[in-house]
């Protein structure tokens, strides 16, 4: 189960599976908290939406108070509904310019670094080994899951860090419900070549229109690529149904903000 829980203003949504993982900080951001206002109430943590920059500043400042995680040790990378996976050491320098930061997906083992994943209906989904203390955030989209994006950083996972299927734990945050996400004909057709697609893909009411479920795809992707079933968390929550605590594009019409979705392992303070 997911449980809502409270920071300060921060309203925000745990995974019940991450629980047992003393080292992890990890949370599902609502909407609710922040300083944004109109379309962009109220916790808007995008720049690029049309919101105040003063406000999403504060936004920022509200988040980092609340989790007591300084403000420089959130990582938010440039999400281009793509498959690229983006590998951080546990030491040294990871970029040299932000713009190079083009990715959908955050793979880790380092301390003190809050790995941050934006959303407006597209799914996020988090990753970790609870063994060998590696996390993943993932910005599953239909393009990014169309490609098998959760899929591959299990299999990074694996390959890179010999994380064991049994050892990976996984929390699927809020995302546009297959109640609410009809595409069209191309769109389904690139979900086609993924085994069992009939379970998340669906026939619509209108002609040449389906219903696709991006959490069952995902969750699908994970339980091909080795995860047991029990070690795989949905939080259930739609975005575009739920718009009092979550931002949806789709939902608003095109204008809105962005929730964060992070997590971290926890280091030694400095000295």
């Amino acid at each position: 189960m997911f449980s809502l829980e409270k920071k300060k203003t921060i309203e925000y949504l745990q995974s019940d599976l991450f629980r047992s993982c003393d080292f992890l900080e990890h949370a599902f951001c609502t909407r609710r908290g922040g300083a944004s206002q109109d379309e962009y109430k109220s916790l808007n943590m995008s720049f690029r939406e049309g919101d105040e920059e003063f406000r999403v500043l504060s936004n920022w400042d509200r988040l980092a108070t609340a989790f007591d995680i300084p403000l420089e040790q959130f990582l938010v990378v440039n999400q281009v509904h793509g498959d690229a996976i983006f590998v951080i050491k546990p030491h040294g320098s990871y970029f040299s310019s932000r713009d190079e930061l083009n990715y959908d997906a955050i793979v880790t083992t380092r301390a003190n670094l809050a790995i941050c994943i934006k959303t407006a209906d597209c799914v996020p989904v988090s990753v970790v080994d609870k063994v060998k203390k590696v996390i993943a955030v993932v910005h599953a989209g239909w393009r990014g899951s169309a490609l098998g994006i959760s899929a591959q950083v299990i299999e990074l996972m694996q390959n890179q860090y010999r994380s064991q299927p049994q050892d990976i734990l996984v929390a699927i945050g809020p995302s546009i419900g297959r109640c609410c996400y009809e595409i069209d004909q191309a769109t389904a057709d690139a979900f086609r070549k993924q085994n069992n697609h009939e379970l998340f893909l669906q026939q619509g009411k209108k002609k040449d229109k389906w219903m696709l479920d991006l959490v069952e795809a995902n969750r699908r992707q994970i339980l091909e690529a080795g995860v047991p079933e029990n070690n795989i968390e949905v939080s259930g929550f739609c975005t575009t149904c739920n718009q009092d605590m979550f931002f949806s594009h789709r939902g608003s019409g095109g204008i809105t903000g962005r929730q964060i979705n992070f997590m971290m392992i926890k280091g030694d303070p400095p000295c």
